[in-house]
């Protein structure tokens, strides 16, 4: 029996709180007479709370079955559940309550570290085989039962399963991961910026982008290139990725010039790249072959990408 009633003070907790139950009063006069009747167990009514139906289950002597003598025993049990589908289940946290009378107090019972309890079609009921000894409760100088009268309280809360859920994946080489973009006439090109057509790669769109004459427009004499993410337009979205850029070399098809870089993409940081990706000079010099014809070929690749669903 020591050893049964040291787990049972191991997994409750025994507070006393001012403020009254949230959800349930149950307050029963001439309590004498009610364990007089030889009831092993009351049933409180039905009371809604969270959105389901719930009462008290009360045995005044104790729950014998599940070694309660000598204390009162105490449970919640979830009621009305036919309407519930088939494999129905509730988590839900809780506390049941005894009132102080002399203290104006109540004795607070939850499990330990605020246990979340499932209840389900086998299990309907979750409570406290030991909730207090009797010993306690009829010691009139505790205020639990004051003339021959007690008030038991519940109140609980439903752990809703509605979470979002999201699962992050990085990509390694995604399919269809290149983004080749020919630009004709090049010296020609007179608008500050230009934009490749869009690339879907993975579940999200992507574009080239050029400054012809650097993102200062001629200040440094280079061309700058960047990666443009055309997804990331509301504040929650980011997109993760790491890619190249390059220039390829039209003569040998072995001297590309590349860069390598890599970003969160976000709608308040949605392209990145190089604003020095190399000086005009370099990129005219007709023996690199980057040039050819006034035109060149621009090519991204993504090599890792974030997928969020």
């Amino acid at each position: 029996m020591g050893e049964t009633k040291l787990i049972d003070d191991l997994t409750i907790k025994r507070t006393k709180r001012h403020f009254r139950p949230a959800h349930y009063l149950l307050k029963i006069q001439s309590y004498s007479l009610l364990c007089d009747t030889g009831v092993e167990k009351y049933d409180s009514g039905v009371f809604e709370a969270s959105g389901h139906k719930w009462r008290l289950s009360i045995y005044p002597k104790g729950n014998e079955k599940m070694n309660g003598s000598g204390h009162i025993s105490i449970y919640l049990a979830i009621v009305d559940t036919e309407k519930y589908t088939l494999g129905w289940e509730i988590y839900v946290s809780f506390k049941l309550f005894l009132f102080d009378q002399i203290q104006d107090k109540f004795l607070t019972i939850q499990n330990v570290d605020g246990v979340i309890r499932r209840f389900h079609d086998i299990k309907t009921e979750w409570g406290f085989h030991k909730f207090l000894s009797l010993v306690s409760f009829e010691d009139l100088s505790q205020g639990y039962l004051v003339n021959d009268c007690c008030v038991f309280g519940a109140e609980l809360f439903v752990h809703e399963r509605n979470a979002k859920r999201e699962f992050l994946t990085m990509i390694k080489e995604p399919l269809n991961h290149t983004m080749p973009w020919k630009i004709e006439n090049f010296s020609s090109l007179d608008k500050v910026t230009y934009y490749s057509r869009i690339f879907p790669i993975g579940d999200v769109r992507w574009k080239l982008l050029v400054y012809p004459k650097g993102i200062y427009n001629g200040e440094s004499k280079v061309i700058s290139l960047f990666l443009f993410c055309c997804d990331c337009v509301l504040p929650e979205q980011k997109c993760f990725a790491k890619f190249k850029i390059r220039i390829k070399d039209q003569i040998n098809n072995e001297n590309h010039v590349e860069k390598t870089e890599k970003h969160w993409f976000t709608a308040s940081s949605n392209e990145w790249g190089f604003s020095h990706f190399m000086p005009l000079k370099d990129l005219e010099d007709a023996s690199k072959g980057l040039l050819m014809n006034d035109a060149l070929i621009v090519e991204g690749e993504i090599i890792v990408i974030s997928n969020v669903k």
